[in-house]
């Protein structure tokens, strides 16, 4: 065999080689996400990344992606990252092929009003529209867990059990008066984080965000406060008994700087009768974040105590845990938690009704 011949098969044999390898990206989809020198929040930090930014994936593990970063290289959760890879024409014909595909439902009618039509098939990803109840809409594609649906005003992705399940229960908020109760402000920080922020901050975020999700859906929603300021125990408390609200959620978040690596979430009540919503609230955030659980219980704390109406307080993370403490500044996780409660007060309004 000539040497010009034999070059010429190499050089196929090599073509035909990179033709079957396709490169992942990492699409970041969080401003700030850190960057450290191994796969774990140990790790030190070299430096930060930003929503939109994308880099090639080096090396991959269960939780962590290795990226090229700047002149060097670094570690980044997984978390907020969307794995893109290049297309692969055999994968792309396939996909083409499942998309001509008849879905098993054609159309569906909303259930309830202010059900989440998502942009993405993730439960954290941003909400497009409060669908109205008896709202219909066709099915455009659908995979195990969630439904891509259409009509002449918005399209969205929803959840397919969230449909299935509460089709023959009522489990609007229409209507219901819910407490918010940012913990701690003013003078009084709680709290402080392992960054150095004020667990009074982080509250009063949480509570903003669950403020505009639960008014979306028709809530009847009150504020203990509107901004930093200082408002007694007490106040809180007679605040919901004078107006008989529905649900009171007093929101807080923990700190444990002597061991630093504790997480979790964890709920609270007092009076026996509300048990049952401490645990509906609890088990979607857990669902909804995959945070760890640390339980629920009777605790006897003021605002709890003190609350005559349907109470519980939440503590909804270590802010002296640093991962923990990232998490709870990045807005996806805050809609995490946020939906993770909504979910809960349905489910607890729909068993009481």
């Amino acid at each position: 065999m000539s040497f010009r011949k034999i070059i010429i098969l190499s050089f196929t044999f090599l073509l035909l080689l990179t033709s079957t390898a396709f490169a992942k990206n990492a699409m970041i989809e969080e401003d700030k996400l850190n960057v450290r020198t191994g796969p774990g929040t140990d790790f030190d930090r070299i430096g930060q990344v930003n929503s939109g930014d994308e880099y090639e994936i080096l090396e991959e593990t269960d939780e962590w992606i290795k990226i090229q970063y700047a002149d060097s290289e670094g570690w980044i959760t997984k978390e907020f990252v969307t794995i893109n890879e290049e297309d692969d024409p055999v994968k792309e014909t396939k996909e083409e092929e499942e998309k001509l595909e008849e879905p098993s439902l054609s159309t569906v009618t909303i259930q309830q009003d202010g059900t989440h039509l998502r942009e993405e098939a993730s439960p954290g990803s941003d909400i497009v529209a409060f669908t109205d109840k008896d709202e219909e809409f066709e099915v455009v594609s659908e995979t195990e867990n969630w439904l891509e649906i259409t009509n002449d005003k918005v399209s969205g992705f929803v959840l397919r059990d969230y449909i299935e399940q509460t089709g023959n229960r009522n489990t609007s908020l229409r209507g219901k008066t819910i407490i918010i109760d940012a913990g701690h402000g003013g003078r009084d920080v709680g709290a402080i984080g392992i960054s150095g922020s004020y667990e009074k901050d982080i509250t009063y975020l949480t509570a903003r965000e669950l403020e505009r999700e639960l008014t979306a859906l028709g809530a009847e929603v009150v504020m203990t406060r509107q901004n930093d300021e200082f408002i007694p125990l007490e106040s809180r408390s007679s605040l919901a008994n004078v107006i008989n609200t529905d649900a009171f959620l007093s929101i807080h978040y923990n700190s444990f700087p002597e061991v630093p690596s504790v997480s979790g979430i964890e709920s609270f009540y007092y009076h026996d009768q509300y048990e049952s919503l401490a645990t509906y609230v609890h088990d979607e955030i857990i669902k909804e974040t995959n945070e760890k659980d640390r339980g629920i219980s009777n605790q006897d704390l003021y605002v709890t105590r003190l609350t005559f109406n349907p109470g519980i307080l939440l503590e909804l993370g270590f802010i002296s845990n640093e991962e923990s403490d990232e998490l709870l500044h990045s807005t996806g996780y805050q809609k995490k938690m946020v939906t993770g409660i909504i979910n809960g007060l349905q489910r607890y309004f729909a068993d009481t009704e």
